[in-house]
């Protein structure tokens, strides 16, 4: 096993796991305190294992593309879902979330399909544009602002769910933040 495709694994099998998550919160948001939905977890924790092991035995990353383009158009139908019909209120934060995250997969698969391309081009630019360029940064970046945004979605909805006053408010006017007041008593 090379340098590069150990360091290709630290970077993406995370991915998997980390989405397998954002999927057991987006579909237990709405159920009552201290349930737990053992059906759904054995069949992403088994997925998960699945997935990791024909990865570490193909050393395809297209596999590892087409199961984690699984798990984030699973999510993105349920966060589509939840702003539609559930919370419509939510559509800005769930749109915004949605957006920068797919600019950032897009970029990412830019930067695969392109990488050698891009190398070369980069070594003909001056450092600070060759610095931009690098797709696989951005890709890190806008994925994790995306998922950050649609962590603030789902803490939203099941805070909303659970009768308590959920409010965004902004850290220095740009960074998002999530306040909750605990329910009104009755």
């Amino acid at each position: 096993m090379t340098l590069k495709y150990e360091m290709q694994l630290l970077d993406e099998l995370p991915m998997i796991y980390s989405c397998c998550v954002f999927v057991y919160c987006l579909y237990e948001c709405f159920k009552y305190k201290n349930t737990v939905n053992y059906a759904l977890l054995f069949l992403l924790i088994t997925y998960s294992v699945v997935v990791s092991i024909v990865y570490l035995d193909l050393k395809e990353p297209v596999f590892h593309q087409i199961m984690y383009g699984t798990l984030v158009s699973i999510i993105v139908l349920r966060s589509v879902y939840i702003v539609l019909w559930v919370y419509p209120w939510l559509r800005g934060l769930g749109y915004t979330s949605l957006t920068v995250f797919l600019m950032g997969f897009f970029l990412w698969n830019v930067d695969n399909i392109f990488c050698d391309k891009l190398r070369a081009l980069r070594e003909k630019m001056p450092p600070v544009v060759g610095a931009v360029t690098q797709f696989h940064a951005w890709w890190h970046i806008l994925t994790g602002l995306g998922s950050y945004l649609h962590i603030l979605l789902s803490l939203y909805t099941r805070t909303l769910f659970l009768k308590h006053r959920p409010k965004v408010k902004f850290v220095f006017g740009i960074w998002p933040v999530l306040l909750v007041e605990p329910p009104k008593n009755l």
